[in-house]
């Protein structure tokens, strides 16, 4: 179960908890970069977008890790998702009267996993409709037919083609729908952010840019 710090005072500021270490916040920031970028800026399938898609998969794959070897604050152990505990948070907040929390408070573990979940599967899917293919080897496939050499988009014929075609399509369909729902899911989690540092009066954003402050 995820451990309470002390309830907010209303009567003034306190010594709260700043856990966010240096892995923890670049991985954050990079990782949202890249989704607002994918999202909202880069051609779908193009290079770039694939680019950052690798990008998103090794920062992933990092955080996971990170989260079974950093930190105690980072640790999936310091946040386990308890969705009883998050809609208790969450009639803590409109109360006025939530808690503090070492790391994530339970909804925002909730959000957390949520996240990491469907960039999961968006990057699962990029790869099932690139073939798991190198964004050099895209590019290169690309080259050679602006070039006039169509002979780099002949397959071989097998019997499997088709089935390969219905898998590809499949995974177009999750891969959109998956990123939607991190755009979506995203905006919950900064709005969610404003309501809770105006309910613990602290800046929330300041400890994931600036890291933990030592002068407290």
């Amino acid at each position: 179960m995820t451990r309470r710090v002390k309830p907010t005072n209303p009567e003034g500021a306190h010594s709260a908890p700043d856990p966010w270490d240096p892995i923890v916040r670049i991985s954050h920031w990079l990782i949202a970069a890249a989704v607002i970028a994918n999202g909202l800026f880069t051609k779908s399938g193009g290079t770039v977008h694939i680019w950052i898609g690798w990008g998103v998969l090794a920062l992933l794959a990092l955080r996971l890790a990170w989260g079974l070897v950093g930190p105690a604050e980072a640790r999936f152990s310091a946040f386990p998702p308890d969705p009883r505990a998050a809609v208790s948070h969450l009639f803590e907040l409109v109360r006025g009267k939530p808690c503090e929390y070492p790391s994530h408070n339970p909804a925002g573990a909730i959000m957390v996993y949520a996240l990491w979940g469907c960039l999961a599967t968006v990057t699962a899917t990029g790869l099932v409709m690139t073939g798991a293919r190198s964004p050099i080897a895209i590019a290169e496939e690309k080259a050679a037919v602006a070039a006039g050499d169509w002979t780099a988009l002949l397959k071989a014929e097998d019997t499997g083609e088709d089935e390969e075609n219905i898998l590809r399509e499949a995974a177009e369909e999750i891969h959109e729908g998956a990123a939607n729902l991190m755009l979506v899911l995203a905006l919950i989690h900064v709005a969610g952010i404003a309501v809770e540092s105006r309910a613990l009066r602290r800046n929330l954003v300041r400890p994931m840019v600036m890291g933990p402050n030592r002068d407290e």
